[in-house]
C-alpha cells in the first residue's frame, strides 16, 4: 500500500481556517492553533445572539409603542388590551413601524383600543351593580 501524506489537506484546512478568521486581533488570524479557538467562540456567541436579538427587537418595539401611547395619554397595557378587546391582531413590529412612520394610523388604533377599554369597564361596572359576577356554584356531594 502507498504512503499517504497529508501536507495538502493539512494546508487547505489550515487556510479555510485563518480566512475564516480574517480581522481578528492579534495572533487570532495568525497562528491556527488561536484561530481555530478563536473561531470556536465566534459561532458560538454569534449562534446564541441570534436568538437573543429577536427578543432585543421585541423590547425596542415595546418601548416604542409605549412611548407614542404615552403621548397619546395611555398607556402600553392599556392600548394592548383595548387592541385585544377590538379583535385587532397587529404584532408589535407592525404597530411600533406605524407609531415611528405613521402616526395618525396609530392614533386611530389608539382611541379605537381606548373605546373597547372604557366598554369593557362599563359592562364590568353593570354586571358588579346587577350581582351577575361569575361566582363558582356549590357542589355538594
Amino acid at each position: 500500500m502507498s504512503r499517504v501524506k497529508r501536507g495538502v489537506t493539512k494546508h487547505a484546512r489550515h487556510k479555510k481556517v485563518l480566512l475564516a478568521a480574517r480581522g481578528f486581533h492579534a495572533s487570532s488570524h495568525r497562528n491556527y492553533k488561536w484561530a481555530k479557538e478563536a473561531l470556536i467562540h465566534a459561532w458560538d456567541h454569534a449562534y446564541r445572539n441570534r436568538r437573543e436579538r429577536k427578543g432585543e427587537f421585541r423590547r425596542l418595539w415595546i418601548i416604542r409603542i409605549g412611548a407614542a401611547c404615552r403621548q397619546l395619554g395611555t398607556t402600553y397595557s392599556r392600548f394592548i388590551f383595548g387592541l385585544k378587546k377590538a379583535g385587532i391582531e397587529l404584532d408589535r413590529k407592525i404597530l411600533a413601524d406605524l407609531a415611528v412612520r405613521d402616526f395618525p394610523a396609530f392614533e386611530k388604533l389608539v382611541a379605537l383600543a381606548a373605546q373597547n377599554v372604557e366598554e369593557d369597564q362599563q359592562n364590568a361596572a353593570a354586571a358588579a351593580a346587577s350581582g351577575t359576577q361569575d361566582e363558582p356554584e356549590e357542589v355538594t356531594a
